[in-house]
């Protein structure tokens, strides 16, 4: 009776070997934590190299994008009516996230900062922009009666970075506010090469 428990016990020590030696060959070494890429850091004067946004705002701002911010950095500026010489305002945010690698499921390589950059992107509800140079999404949307007032929002990957324009204007045209959000956009993928 002792010798079939020892028997049994080693037939299935062995089985669970074999078994458990072909899921890890089957899997592939374990990821480690040095596999992880952290997000790249992203300049301390990222707004100021923006440049003057005041063609995008009324004539009494200054121009300058307030940053703050460090894993993703905001850069904004508001002028509301009151600020405004004329019945005019506006406000625009500029949003720049640099994505780091993260850990996939067991027996995957993890993911790289440009992956995670486009699941982010992609997870968008915007719509496509076809014809760009980069991923583009945009969408707008009317915020006052006479069409003279536009909420407008682009959003751009590249590798692992990606930046969200949000511009708020009145007045103004609808494609005018898609154009300056869309450049804006793209002049802040230029500064985080």
């Amino acid at each position: 009776m002792a010798s079939r428990v020892v028997r049994g016990t080693a037939i299935a020590a062995g089985v669970a070997a074999v078994v458990g030696g072909g899921v890890g060959f089957a899997l592939g070494q374990p990821v480690q934590e040095e596999d992880v890429v952290p997000a790249r850091k992203l300049a301390a004067d990222l707004c100021v190299r923006l440049g003057d946004v005041s063609a995008l705002l009324p004539k009494a701002s200054s121009g300058r994008l307030a940053q703050s911010g460090t894993g993703a950095v905001t850069c904004s500026a508001v002028v509301g009516r009151q600020q405004a010489t004329t019945f005019s305002a506006a406000s625009v945010k500029v949003t720049i996230t640099s994505y780091g690698g993260k850990l996939a499921g067991a027996g995957e390589a993890p993911y790289t900062p440009a992956v995670m950059a486009k699941k982010a992107f992609d997870r968008s509800p915007f719509d496509a922009v076809p014809d760009r140079p980069y991923p583009t999404k945009s969408d707008q949307k009317a915020v006052g009666l006479a069409g003279e007032s536009f909420t407008t929002r682009v959003l751009v990957q590249r590798a692992d970075v990606v930046v969200l324009v949000e511009y708020t204007a009145t007045p103004v045209l609808a494609e005018t506010a898609r154009q300056a959000a869309t450049v804006l956009a793209d002049r802040a993928i230029w500064e985080t090469k």
